[in-house]
């Protein structure tokens, strides 16, 4: 049975760390930390926030040391990534998850932070969440869908239900039919592929996997794909959800004469046969708008109604 950590309230003292890469511009960091104080929380900053060692935000030691501690400390209530990048996976080796296990907290990041997703949910059980880091907190960068699904997911008020599309106009892509039900599971394409073979390899058995990615030529999605197809991890799976996957496209495209092979000839391609339910197009991850999406509750997708619901409370 999973662990869900306590839900998010006004008041609450949010722990920030950079487990991958450090903000470009220093000045997201503070603009994070005004926006989550007018919303009415405490920030800590972790020791080594933002230092650059190579391409990382510290040495690995450094790193895992500052999520350690950010777990440990009984005043930290949640904690929130500045974002991903690059670097997740190098710390895993120096986690205590002995102590993750015992205080059981939000802990909020995607991209990159898939890596540490799948290695707390399958080490400890406890639930964690897919979702925008600190540095997106602000006017400019967040949008109102993305607050809304954020805070749907951590203050504990309701299920977070269906997750819709942003816009009306946009379109979800049907690639089978059906109904699932089962765990969610997931995160970035790359990161999953990159935790097969490992201690803290993706389980997706009897689960809803979702999947996101960005910036990916399409034979570069293909290969990763075929990895998952040739390793059984899509035939283990309930159902799938795929994101937008913005700007998964060849790189020297020619909008007025579309010769490559799609996304979409890719999806349908590896997922078709399996004949489970699978949803393509929703907002996850590396878009304006995304959801939050909690990893270890129970999901349900209705591929023919296009639909995708998140049935379970994910807090406590």
């Amino acid at each position: 049975m999973k662990i869900k950590p306590k839900k998010l309230e006004i008041g609450n003292k949010i722990g920030i760390v950079s487990p991958a890469s450090p903000s470009y511009n220093r000045s997201d960091i503070d603009r994070g930390i005004k926006t989550l104080n007018e919303w009415g929380f405490k920030v800590e900053l972790s020791k080594n926030l933002n230092k650059k060692t190579g391409f990382f935000s510290g040495s690995d030691i450094e790193r895992a040391g500052d999520l350690n501690e950010m777990f440990e400390r009984k005043d930290i209530d949640a904690i929130f990534v500045t974002q991903g990048g690059y670097g997740s996976a190098q710390v895993l080796k120096y986690l205590n998850f002995d102590v993750i296990r015992r205080n059981p907290k939000i802990f909020l990041g995607f991209s990159d932070i898939t890596s540490l997703h799948l290695a707390i949910n399958k080490i400890t059980d406890i639930v964690t969440f897919h979702g925008p880091g600190m540095t997106r907190f602000n006017d400019e960068e967040l949008s109102d869908y993305t607050k809304e699904h954020l805070f749907k997911a951590l203050d504990g008020q309701t299920e977070i239900g269906e997750i819709q599309p942003s816009d009306k106009k946009k379109w979800i892509n049907v690639i089978n039919g059906g109904e699932a039900e089962g765990e969610l599971i997931g995160g970035n394409l790359t990161l999953i592929c990159s935790s097969l073979g490992t201690p803290y390899e993706i389980d997706a058995k009897d689960k809803i996997l979702f999947i996101e990615e960005v910036d990916t030529e399409p034979w570069v999605f293909d290969h990763m794909m075929c990895h998952l197809f040739n390793a059984g991890v899509l035939h283990t799976a309930l159902g799938f959800v795929i994101g937008e996957c913005a700007r998964c496209v060849p790189r020297r495209l020619d909008p007025g004469f579309h010769s490559d092979i799609s996304l979409e000839d890719i999806l349908e391609f590896y997922l078709k046969p399996l004949g489970k339910p699978a949803l393509h197009g929703l907002p996850i991850g590396h878009t304006k708008d995304l959801a939050t999406l909690p990893m270890g509750v129970k999901a349900y997708i209705n591929a023919d109604d296009k639909k995708f619901v998140i049935e379970e409370i994910a807090v406590l």
